[in-house]
């Protein structure tokens, strides 16, 4: 299932809105998790699960912690 970029990002910013707070429009491309949008790890594991849901992707715990932007999320559902 090919999912475009902007797809997965609103996804994504659903996703984050949902779990942390923050809202939708902040998430975007270049927005670093940790330094830009203050998500911890927890929620970071949270956020991820959604997204496999989400996207139907399996996002390894040794990939999540390389997986430092939001640019680099939609490049692993991509992929």
């Amino acid at each position: 299932m090919a999912v475009s970029e902007q797809e997965i990002l609103e996804g994504l910013g659903k996703i984050v809105n949902e779990i942390t707070g923050i809202p939708a429009n902040e998430v975007t491309p270049e927005k670093s998790f940790v330094d830009d949008l203050d998500i911890d790890s927890l929620s970071m594991v949270e956020i991820a699960v959604a997204a496999q849901d989400e996207f139907g992707v399996e996002i390894p715990d040794d990939q999540l912690k390389n997986l430092k932007t939001v640019k680099d999320v939609i490049n692993f559902i991509n992929a």
